[in-house]
């Protein structure tokens, strides 16, 4: 852990640490313990691509417009299954370490990867790609109430729910949602503008109940990570009172439960997220100057330094018990870089 905060650190670390592999996939993380990545997952690169685009539209570096192209055309040429309608888990997928699963949530995540690309190349394909697939949401994941949260593929029935929140339906599902609004706000087809204010209903009717959800403490914090989509998903919203009084609920709770929970198990991107939803939501709201200066600091702690050029720049997952848990992420890394860069004023982009 370093302490001392650099854009072009995290930057280097997602076009020269190998987490991203020759065709464009990015591995869910890098296992420190083991030296070597986890598999290539779809939503990761999809997560992937809208970073590298902030990292374009703050540095203006060429190179990451390029990797952004790649990324993009991964998940267009090898990820995207338009027979079934589904970004599959994993790719490859069904393999030795992933079952032939497709997630609602993850669908929402590439589809604005590719939107961000798509913004400045104006590539058909990405948007052909966006817009079937933000149909195929709506239709092939709908269960009449609500949206099954996994599907098995290829015969695409619902898995049962489990406990875990990604198992299950709940309010973080709205961040997905989101594709839903940025497909309309570009087609104007007012369908999926609706899907996306039903997700958010929906949602605001049961968020409270999201946490903490489970009296096991390590897995609030988990669920701090998931609440934090839904805070998300409510910023094209901000001027309506329902979202703000959400919002401002939701920013007080994960406050209360991070700083009660974080001596025992802390997560670097709930730390990126909190102080993201702080600076995006200051219209609004505004900010705990002094909570997000704790925030940010401690967030500027998580990013590696070390002569490993796999694990040097990116941000670590967390921390338990005082013991930092050598993984390098890209969800980790992407939130981070612009939690840090807004809340020094520097990003006026939407939130990954």
């Amino acid at each position: 852990m370093s302490g001392a905060y650099s854009l072009d650190r995290a930057g280097r670390w997602f076009l020269n640490s190998g987490i991203q592999n020759v065709s464009g996939g990015v591995a869910r993380f890098y296992r420190a313990e083991a030296g070597r990545n986890k598999p290539v997952s779809t939503e990761i690169t999809g997560y992937v691509a809208s970073a590298l685009m902030f990292l374009f539209h703050t540095t203006r570096q060429q190179v990451y417009l390029d990797r952004a192209r790649l990324t993009a055309s991964f998940l267009c040429e090898h990820a995207w299954e338009p027979e079934l309608g589904v970004f599959p888990y994993e790719h490859p997928s069904p393999s030795d370490e992933s079952d032939h699963l497709g997630y609602f949530f993850d669908s929402g995540i590439i589809i604005r990867g590719l939107l961000a690309v798509w913004r400045v190349t104006g590539e058909d394909r990405l948007l052909e790609t966006s817009v079937a697939a933000a149909q195929s949401m709506l239709s092939v994941f709908g269960s009449g109430a609500g949206y099954h949260p996994i599907l098995s593929l290829p015969g695409k029935e619902p898995l049962p729910r489990e406990d875990h929140w990604s198992r299950t339906v709940g309010c973080y599902q709205a961040k997905s949602a989101l594709a839903w609004w940025e497909v309309a706000e570009i087609t104007g087809d007012s369908a999926m503008r609706d899907a996306y204010l039903e997700a958010i209903a929906d949602a605001l009717s049961t968020h409270r109940e999201f946490l903490p959800g489970t009296e096991a403490r390590p897995r609030i914090m988990d669920r701090l990570h998931a609440y934090c989509y839904f805070l998300e998903a409510l910023t094209p919203l901000l001027n309506r009172a329902d979202c703000i009084e959400a919002y401002r609920w939701g920013l007080e709770r994960v406050s209360l439960h991070l700083r009660d929970i974080r001596a025992e198990f802390v997560r670097s991107d709930v730390y990126a997220q909190l102080l993201r939803a702080r600076v995006y939501g200051s219209q609004a709201i505004p900010v705990d100057m002094d909570l997000a200066r704790e925030e940010a600091s401690a967030l500027a702690g998580f990013q590696a330094e070390s002569g490993d050029a796999r694990i040097d720049g990116g941000f670590l997952f967390g921390m338990r018990n005082g013991d930092i848990q050598q993984h390098a992420t890209p969800v980790s890394t992407a939130f981070a870089m612009q939690a840090l860069e807004a809340w020094r004023g520097d990003c006026a982009l939407p939130p990954i």
